[in-house]
């Protein structure tokens, strides 16, 4: 296990001693670079928060960009962390940061590039009440209200289904929006995830979602971006 980080010292009070751990920023590519060399899967929890439309652009989506580079086409497993709502383009949080449009363009990178993955949009953190751990996975991205009746999660429970999905059949390709109801967890998550509408190959956004970002008005660099990690044609 390997884990990037940009404070070793907190990190190793978290993370199990066994963990190697590298110190550095998401936005270096030499970082990255190390980060990925000779790995089997990759779990992205990082995020931007408090950055702005700058932040959001370098950080929520060129870490995306510089990693899946950095493979330079090797295989690897990948497990994106995203957010509930990142369809949402009018919402003012969105509006203020970007960070919706540039979570959504990383999952389209993930899904362009030909690897075996999974994007986890999860609910809103650690506003789940003590008897809150029942799973339940949605799709579509219709909850966009901008707060936690949107739906929460634990923490622990976003990495444990990071985790899981690296080694789960039933994962591969599915989008989903991850929150947690009145009641305990479920034991096994490859059934909830069986239920789950794969991704369409060769579409660039999930199954169900809004057809609301044209790929003809994306910025020229994220159209080269996804011809380059992808093959994507360009038009």
């Amino acid at each position: 296990m390997r884990a990037l980080t940009r404070d070793a010292r907190r990190a190793r009070r978290i993370l199990p001693s066994q963990a190697q751990l590298l110190e550095g920023d998401v936005t270096n590519p030499d970082a990255l670079a190390e980060a990925v060399n000779d790995v089997e899967a990759i779990v992205f929890t990082h995020g931007a928060s408090g950055s702005g439309k700058t932040g959001s652009r370098s950080v929520d989506y060129g870490a995306v960009r510089a990693a899946l580079l950095a493979l330079n086409g090797r295989p690897a497993r990948i497990a994106l962390m995203t957010a509930i709502g990142v369809t949402n383009r009018d919402g003012q949080y969105n509006r203020a940061t970007e960070a919706h449009d540039w979570k959504r363009r990383s999952e389209r990178l993930v899904r362009a590039s030909g690897l075996r993955y999974t994007i986890v949009r999860p609910g809103w953190f650690d506003y789940n009440d003590e008897d809150q751990h029942k799973l339940n996975l949605l799709q579509g991205d219709r909850r966009q209200a901008g707060d936690p009746s949107d739906g929460v999660i634990a923490r622990q429970q976003i990495a444990d289904v990071l985790v899981a999905s690296l080694s789960l059949d039933a994962a591969i390709g599915k989008t989903f929006e991850l929150v947690a109801e009145k009641g305990p967890a479920q034991e096994n998550l490859g059934t909830l995830l069986a239920s789950l509408a794969p991704d369409v190959p060769g579409a660039l956004d999930a199954v169900l979602d809004m057809d609301n970002m044209p790929r003809r008005n994306e910025p020229s660099h994220v159209i080269d971006d996804l011809q380059a990690i992808g093959n994507i044609a360009p038009g």
